[in-house]
């Protein structure tokens, strides 16, 4: 009598091996993405069982046929891009199909201020396509290198030109196709606000499996580091400059000494004791730059032309999440936080968390824009004690008016991100069997 086929095996054969993985290497691999950034995720989800099937799609057929498949068996599917969410995003709590869309990676259009693609296309491979037709994209995490357009899309929120141009909420997504997750997967093609239903939703409430965003004409970006005696003078030469429409900026990114101290590459140019902010300008306005500098009695240490751009390691290849980065290389105690300063506030607010915490928690900032109004984004490193310890920062930074957006869980609604309300209405509609990405909402069909 012969044995029945389990359903991985059923999958297998109906798909074939080249998009069907099931060996032990390719499933723990593809299973884990950036979660280790948090000490807390850490704990919970290195030892979490991977899943039992790889599926890498080449097209939306595939997607829609892997889809069906999952739901006609009662499987969970968690969609992976490239992997480097910091959230858990892509590590599935309950086994299943992790569906890694790597392979979809065709830019179908490069047209006048928007580009079209699969949602496997790498920015950086993007960006260097729209360089060359005299655009570029608007806003990319400090993970441009390895991160997909569609990872970002749904994994990410701001970045490296958030400061010109906000957020993904902000106009940043023009068009997505969705897959729903039913018996016949519907293929829904969203735009405008119904778009913040897929934006930063982990998967949860669909699978993007194509994305149009805006591109802007190409600049040409100089790079630089500027230090300050103080972090107070970074911060209000870095808001005067944020201020200033008539020069185009990607980053200003002011960080307090020790932070300065953990970028190795620039350890030459890198001015003991003084606080940096990290600058993406236009290179046509660096005399205006140079002028602002000099009248907040700052000094300009490192230049890199816009001949160089992409060149060379960048000035912003240390901003946004990779600060920290750095920060753990040097220092594995050190982790962080994700937080919003209020503007008429953030010189006491940063004067109140020093004066509590001292060396405990090193200040980070990120000059941006959400909603059309500038804002003060951080990343503060933290170093980690206890999770108790880290929720006691957290308890302070909300008492004196600091928001924090938790990066130490992997539930959508504790991270403080989205529009969750209308997310979970979504899910309920577009996965009535609550099959994508389980565990990722509070609210579950």
């Amino acid at each position: 009598m012969a044995m029945q086929m389990n359903w991985e095996q059923i999958m297998q054969e109906r798909l074939g091996d080249e998009i069907v993985h099931v060996d032990r290497a390719t499933r723990e691999k593809l299973s884990k993405d950036y979660y280790w950034y948090s000490p807390v995720l850490n704990r919970q989800l290195q030892h979490m069982k991977a899943a039992d099937v790889i599926a890498i799609p080449r097209s939306e057929a595939e997607v829609a046929e892997i889809i069906a498949f999952g739901y006609h068996h009662n499987i969970p599917v968690t969609v992976r891009g490239a992997g480097t969410g910091n959230y858990g995003q892509a590590v599935p709590l309950q086994g299943g199909i992790v569906l890694d869309l790597s392979r979809m990676d065709e830019i179908l259009e490069i047209g006048p201020g928007y580009a079209r693609l699969q949602c496997g296309v790498r920015l950086g491979v993007m960006d260097k396509k729209a360089r060359e037709a005299g655009q570029e994209i608007r806003i990319y995490p400090s993970t441009y290198v390895k991160a997909t357009v569609g990872g970002f899309v749904s994994g990410g929120s701001g970045g490296i030109g958030s400061i010109t141009h906000g957020n993904l909420w902000d106009g940043n997504v023009l068009e997505a196709v969705i897959y729903t997750m039913e018996e016949t997967p519907q293929r829904l093609v969203i735009q405008g606000r119904d778009l913040f239903d897929y934006i930063h939703n982990y998967g949860t409430t669909g699978i993007l499996t194509e994305v149009t965003i805006p591109l802007s004409p190409r600049t040409e970006w100089a790079q630089a580091i500027v230090s300050f005696n103080t972090l107070q003078e970074s911060m209000k030469f870095g808001e005067a400059l944020a201020r200033e429409e008539k020069i185009p900026k990607r980053l200003i990114a002011p960080m307090e000494w020790p932070i300065p101290s953990y970028f190795v590459p620039f350890a030459k140019v890198i001015k003991a004791g003084k606080a940096a902010v990290m600058l993406e300008i236009a290179e046509e306005s660096m005399d205006s730059v140079e002028a602002l500098v000099d009248g907040y009695g700052g000094c300009i240490d490192h230049f890199i032309e816009a001949k160089q751009y992409r060149k060379t390691i960048g000035v912003s290849d240390f901003t946004w999440n990779h600060t920290t980065l750095w920060a753990m290389k040097t220092d594995s105690s050190m982790t962080y936080l994700q937080a919003g300063f209020e503007l008429g506030r953030y010189e006491e607010q940063i004067e109140l968390l020093k004066a509590k915490w001292g060396d405990e928690v090193y200040l980070h900032f990120e000059w941006v824009r959400s909603g059309g109004e500038l804002a003060l984004n951080a990343l503060p490193l933290v170093r980690f004690q206890s999770e108790e310890r880290l929720y006691e920062i957290v308890a302070f930074c909300e008492s004196i008016g600091v928001k924090i957006f938790d990066p130490h869980t992997w539930v959508l609604e504790q991270g403080g991100r989205g529009e969750v309300g209308s997310m979970a209405r979504k899910k309920r509609e577009n996965d009535p069997r609550g099959l994508l990405n389980p565990g990722k909402m509070k609210v579950e069909p």
